[in-house]
């Protein structure tokens, strides 16, 4: 058994199906072709008359929110046990999945499930046994079997430092940049800013007397005050007045 193996093996199990044909299987499914004694593992064949129709089981272990947690083969006339789900058609043509048995699996939510099927096989001899296996009957003269394991919890994805530094950095930007929160400050509790203690005052570079600021020339333009403007500027209309006298 490779590594890759092992690991998958060691996953559990999402979902269970069937299909029509071996080339028709979903993407990230494995499809139970032959039994573990190297026979073909059809659902469907008859055994005297070769039938054109097949069927053969799949299953996923494809990270997803639920897992099966058990697996149940039933009589066509039987009733459905209640939080199981009937496998009826086929996934690839959406055709009947089974002629004579019905198979239905019950799924969990994978953070309250503990145990959950990690394998599925197909026996074509039933006086053979599987360690560690469990038998639930037989399909097409085909026992199945499942294997039970442990649900490891999901670990969280992985975050590299300076995502997790960028992340702290936008925090304090956000928290820099948000409005006071004054119904705290009127209930005697104060949230602190990046502003707090920050003092607002006007550099000394801009404070001068009045006598500099009349000196300074801006490009040839000399600010005077009121009085001076009023001096050099004033009119009193005498003449105007005199015609009209």
């Amino acid at each position: 058994m490779t590594e890759l193996s092992i690991k998958r093996s060691a996953a559990p199990i999402s979902a269970v199906g069937v299909i029509s044909s071996l080339s028709k299987a979903p993407d990230d499914y494995f499809v139970i072709a032959q039994t573990t004694d190297g026979c073909d593992a059809d659902l469907w064949k008859d055994g005297i008359f070769k039938s054109k129709v097949t069927r053969y089981l799949c299953f996923t272990r494809k990270t997803g929110p639920n897992v099966v947690v058990d697996m149940k083969l039933m009589e066509a006339k039987d009733v459905l046990p209640e939080g199981y789900t009937l496998v009826e058609e086929t996934l690839d043509t959406k055709e009947t999945a089974m002629r004579k048995r019905r198979l239905c699996v019950k799924t969990s939510p994978r953070a309250a499930a503990e145990t959950a099927l990690h394998d599925i096989q197909l026996i074509a001899k039933s006086k053979y046994h599987l360690v560690n296996y469990t038998t639930i009957g037989d399909i097409n003269s085909l026992g199945l079997w499942y294997r039970m394991g442990d649900v490891a919890p999901l670990e969280p994805p992985a975050v590299s430092a300076e995502a997790d530094v960028s992340a702290a950095t936008i925090r304090r930007s956000k928290t820099s940049l948000s409005r006071p929160n004054y119904e705290q400050q009127n209930s005697g509790t104060y949230t602190m800013t990046a502003l707090d203690d920050v003092p607002f005052v006007i550099s000394e570079t801009f404070i001068q007397s009045r006598h500099k600021m009349q000196q300074v020339n801006l490009m040839g333009i000399t600010i005077k005050s009121l009085a001076e403007i009023e001096e050099e500027f004033c009119y009193n209309f005498g003449t105007e007045l005199s015609i009209v006298g």
